[in-house]
């Protein structure tokens, strides 16, 4: 059942939809719970190459992290999800991958040790969430937005205590940051410390590292 459809659903059709959605979060809390070691959650977009910077840079800061005996978590897909499932994978670490079921994407990426595939986004996000001790964000389009601005407004709001954000590629996301900074912070949307929410780095080995470093202040 669909968004659309659990939307528009009679009174049993929310009942059994409400179960479904019950399903896949068990079941998607099943997988990550199994981790026996730190995690971080890399995203980024689908379609670029194994070519592309953004492909290879994936797959060096997943395998800085296995080599330090984390998980890597992604999407599942292709792009930058399997540039760093190959890379954690090849580093001798432990993959996962949370596809998610769309019309027009692909199945999951062959690097994968551990996976499980969500009809809904709202399951998959919150098992993206559930795990991982920071984030390392990758150029992507929409999907990759919203799961960056999901994981600054968890952060914000002290829904979740790990921390931090790393946006990989400051060519890339360079004039989204001085929107923020120029429109809300300027407007006063934001607080000043809100800017140190997440870390920019051109640097795969930083990207990782920084995470681990503010994972190993926090244990």
């Amino acid at each position: 059942m669909d968004d659309r459809q659990i939307l528009d659903a009679s009174e049993h059709g929310t009942e059994q939809a409400i179960t479904k959605i019950e399903q896949e979060f068990r079941a998607g809390f099943t997988v990550v719970s199994n981790l026996d070691r730190p995690a971080v959650t890399i995203f980024g977009s689908a379609r670029v190459p194994e070519t592309d910077p953004s492909y290879l840079a994936a797959r060096a800061i997943a395998g800085r992290f296995a080599k330090r005996g984390w998980a890597v978590i992604t999407g599942g897909g292709p792009g930058v999800m399997e540039g760093a499932n190959r890379g954690a994978q090849e580093a001798g670490g432990l993959s996962v991958g949370l596809g998610i079921e769309l019309p027009h994407e692909q199945g999951l990426n062959p690097y994968i040790d551990l996976a499980y595939t969500f009809e809904h986004f709202y399951a998959r996000k919150v098992c993206f969430v559930k795990p991982a001790e920071g984030f390392i964000v990758l150029p992507g389009g929409f999907g990759t937005l919203d799961e960056l601005f999901e994981a600054i407004t968890l952060i914000q709001t002290h829904k979740v205590k790990m921390d931090p954000v790393v946006l990989f590629d400051s060519g890339y996301w360079a004039g989204l940051l001085d929107w923020i900074r120029e429109r809300l912070l300027g407007a006063g949307m934001i607080s000043a410390e809100d800017l140190e929410l997440y870390h920019l780095t051109d640097d795969p080995v930083e990207a990782a590292d920084h995470v681990i470093g503010r994972y190993e202040l926090r244990a």
